[in-house]
């Protein structure tokens, strides 16, 4: 018998993933080009638009696995010195945006009062899911092109190179909401899928620069921090968990989790249940349904987490992206792994 726990997960991938397939083309692309003019566009990898801040370092390098130029963009607070130990931000992008999308600013301003170093990836390209077995997947049905990579089709997102250096072939595998190893459409996956290639080399391309960087500056790891908004949130939840020792606290805006092929239930927090966790949540998400997040707080609760929820009266999907950014740097700058 199914527990009515599995019923409801089941019920809310359902929902959410119903959702982002349908309206994916649309919305997804208006809402990179928004959240592309609060990052400035104009940079590497960009759609044009209004230029980037000029405090944020527009930087490349080749990722040798694929001996491709990838962008990544760094901002460094005024506060940082060289003979001091600085905190660092490592902030994932959501579908369809780039290396400046979480770099707007209000995360800018904030960036330069906590003294931080902040780094914004591309993560290989705009929907690589960060490592994500990743659910929206360009299986049966995903038609190639579209806006940004974007497929029109039932399965999710397509081919085409889409707006980032090197997209490729959409963002997973598998029809519906599970992914590979998903348990068919619309049902709640109780197995992690096999993240396709794509998102693999995502994970190893966030992962390098972020090593790339940690060599550059005097970085505290005492003080290092993940972020992420919608498929950079579901990143933030899937690489907090899986390099869990490396974060003093995590903070993901409106966690697009069940498109990644991931929940509470394939993808537990227990090995993360000592990194201190912030979610913000619109309860008017038109992309990420709100019981969906609540599922994940459930299970904080369970872990007696140390954790903060903050449920936006009216929120919506885009516009927890800049609201989100003054509570989760207020959450980091209360956590540290010292003090933990």
């Amino acid at each position: 018998m199914t527990s009515p726990s599995a019923k409801k997960l089941a019920l809310v991938v359902a929902l959410a993933s119903g959702l982002l397939f349908a309206s994916a083309q649309l919305q997804f692309g208006q809402q990179s080009a928004q959240q592309a003019g609060q990052g400035a566009a104009a940079a590497p990898g960009g759609r044009g638009g209004r230029g980037p801040d000029p405090r944020i370092q527009q930087r490349t390098y080749t990722f040798k696995d694929t001996n491709e130029e990838m962008p990544y963009a760094v901002f460094v607070s005024s506060k940082v010195s060289k003979d001091k130990k600085a905190p660092l931000i490592v902030a994932l992008h959501g579908l369809g945006g780039n290396q400046n999308t979480m770099l707007g600013a209000g995360a800018l301003q904030l960036a330069e009062e906590g003294g931080y170093i902040m780094l914004g990836v591309m993560g290989y390209n705009s929907s690589g899911w960060y490592g994500a077995p990743a659910g929206m997947a360009a299986g049966t049905g995903g038609a190639a092109g579209g806006v940004n990579g974007l497929g029109g089709g039932r399965g999710g997102a397509g081919g085409g190179r889409g707006a980032g250096p090197g997209a490729g072939p959409g963002a997973g595998a598998g029809r519906g909401a599970g992914g590979p190893g998903g348990g068919g459409r619309g049902a709640a996956p109780t197995t992690l899928g096999t993240p396709n290639e794509v998102s693999q080399r995502s994970e190893k391309e966030t992962m390098t620069v972020f090593e790339m960087i940690k060599k550059e500056f005097n970085v505290d790891e005492n003080r290092t921090y993940l972020m992420g908004h919608s498929m950079g949130g579901a990143g933030t939840i899937y690489l907090g968990v899986k390099y869990a020792s490396i974060w003093a606290a995590i903070g993901a805006e409106a966690p697009a989790t069940a498109p990644a092929g991931i929940n509470p239930t394939n993808y537990p927090l227990t090995p993360a249940k000592n990194v201190p966790m912030i979610i913000v949540q619109g309860d008017m998400d038109e992309l990420v349904p709100v019981t969906g997040t609540r599922l994940w707080i459930d299970q904080m609760k369970e872990l007696n987490m140390t954790y903060q929820y903050v449920e936006v009266p009216g929120g919506t999907h885009g516009s927890v992206l800049t609201t989100g950014a003054p509570d989760i740097f207020a959450f980091f700058a209360k956590h540290t792994k010292a003090t933990r």
